[in-house]
């Protein structure tokens, strides 16, 4: 049977694979963007929402009802990025980081859950990220926001499973997508503390993402998540020693686990 998704953040990217793969595979797919266009170039159609306007949130999800009569699937995966020092980065870029990442998530899920309690059923899946799982030099905000959504998906899960409804976490890795054109960069001051080791991660960041997997990954994950009937709290897709830094965070000293981030950093 297939299932009636709404997936934030599709214009481009690991948003777009998603939306392309889970209509092939049959799925009444409806993808977001804060400015739609070529809907002709997409295989699922393509609808208005801005996960900072809640109109706008509301809006698309009415939309969605509307033509279909339920929504069975949310994927969670509009996104900022931002990089830079914490003494060097604006407080109101970093707020709107916040709102974008993890307050945004939060209005998209509060839009849809009346619909999914009604059912009975419903999966959320928040595109979180490996980085979320520790703080990564010059990626602080960006690490922050994306944790701190790990964390209220495990809360809402538990509020929200009596009524049928899952709501995970899927954790990528770097992936080959435009994301770093996207990210707000802290500028290189010339007269930061920071400059040199903070040029020298950029750098390390552009190639990480340049070399990473391919968005069809996160595609077919989701579309495992979607059909299981219980599916895990969290996952994550990205190579073999993303994956293991999570392990070695729980297994290591503090200071050990440090030492390897900034020696892997070039610090």
């Amino acid at each position: 049977m297939s299932k009636v998704i709404l997936i934030t953040g599709a214009s481009s990217g690991i948003g777009k694979a998603i939306a392309t793969f889970l209509a092939e595979k049959g799925n009444i797919v409806y993808g977001t963007s804060r400015n739609p266009k070529n809907q002709e170039k997409h295989n699922f159609n393509l609808i208005a929402l801005d996960v900072l306007k809640e109109d706008t949130i509301a809006t698309a999800v009415a939309l969605v009802l509307k033509k279909e009569n339920r929504l069975d699937v949310l994927v969670n995966n509009a996104g900022m990025g931002i990089t830079g020092a914490i003494e060097d980065t604006p407080t109101e870029k970093m707020r709107a980081v916040f709102d974008t990442n993890f307050f945004g998530a939060i209005n998209v899920m509060k839009a849809v859950l009346p619909q999914m309690r009604k059912q009975k059923s419903g999966k959320i899946i928040n595109v979180t990220s490996i980085a979320g799982y520790m703080g990564l030099p010059f990626r602080g905000i960006y690490s922050a926001s994306k944790g701190a959504l790990e964390t209220v998906t495990e809360a809402t899960n538990m509020e929200v499973k009596n009524f049928g409804i899952h709501v995970v976490n899927i954790a990528p890795g770097d992936f080959a997508t435009n994301i770093a054109a996207g990210r707000y960069h802290t500028p290189v001051f010339e007269n930061s503390a920071y400059k040199e080791n903070y040029q020298k991660n950029l750098d390390l960041m552009d190639a990480h993402v340049n070399s990473g997997m391919n968005p069809l990954a996160m595609a077919k994950a989701v579309d495992k998540i979607i059909h299981s009937q219980n599916p895990k709290i969290h996952y994550k897709v990205g190579g073999f020693m993303e994956k293991f830094s999570i392990v070695l965070k729980r297994l290591l000293p503090d200071t050990w686990y440090q030492k390897l981030l900034m020696n892997h950093y070039k610090m």
